[in-house]
């Protein structure tokens, strides 16, 4: 049943009680910004209140393996990895049903799923997002995917852009330069020296770390350079 309903369009008709249909979230900032820190809070809000979340990361995130590393101090292990070429949304319906290969029975009925959680969210492929917009949208479970949205060399990660393309909520989390202005890009350095070009994924290290820095001074580092 439709109905003209209220709408800066003349004529346009509108679905009467159309369900309300959940959203992918897309949270992103630099580095430092609190991006695991507020992903455990929301899992932690959501479970205060009874409800279940999954949590998620992708493997090639190695940092950690399988832990959520906030840097106040908090970890929590993720409830499944998400590996190179893998399916979102098959691993969505074996956890979120229960069913485990590796438990002795073959199925364990689980409480419905409240929200999908997903940490470093740049490092997803194209096809992976696309999953968490149907995870959302089709299956009405929220998803709140955190990352940052370009690399050292201010280009873009492929799973970032794709969030960006599709996530019914984008919002930026903020954090600070060095000089007290808000920090908008991520740089790379191999000891305490700046470097501006490399692999696009290097993944913290002894030797490879990361400052989040305003554009006037990552310009000031990389005599200007841009990508």
């Amino acid at each position: 049943m439709w109905s003209h309903g209220t709408s800066t369009r003349p004529g346009r008709l509108l679905p009467i009680d159309c369900p309300t249909v959940a959203k992918l979230y897309f949270r992103y900032g630099a580095m430092n910004s609190g991006k695991s820190t507020g992903l455990l809070q929301a899992a932690y809000n959501y479970e205060e209140r009874g409800q279940r979340v999954l949590l998620a990361k992708p493997q090639v995130d190695t940092k950690g393996e399988d832990q959520i590393l906030s840097r106040l101090g908090v970890t929590r292990t993720v409830d499944f990895l998400i590996p190179h070429g893998a399916s979102v949304l098959e691993l969505f319906h074996r956890y979120a049903t229960g069913d485990d290969p590796d438990a002795l029975l073959e199925h364990v009925d689980a409480k419905p799923v409240a929200c999908v959680l997903v940490d470093e969210a740049q490092f997803l492929e194209t096809d992976q997002v696309d999953d968490l917009l149907r995870i959302a949208v089709l299956h009405n479970v929220p998803v709140m995917a955190y990352g940052i949205r370009t690399d050292f060399r201010t280009q873009a990660f492929p799973g970032s852009a794709r969030l960006m393309e599709l996530a019914h909520s984008l919002e930026e989390l903020k954090t600070i330069c060095r000089c007290g202005r808000k920090a908008v890009f991520n740089t790379r350095k191999v000891g305490e020296r700046f470097v501006f070009e490399g692999d696009q994924v290097a993944i913290d290290g002894v030797e490879v770390t990361y400052e989040s820095l305003c554009g006037q001074c990552y310009l000031t580092e990389s005599g200007g350079r841009l990508g």
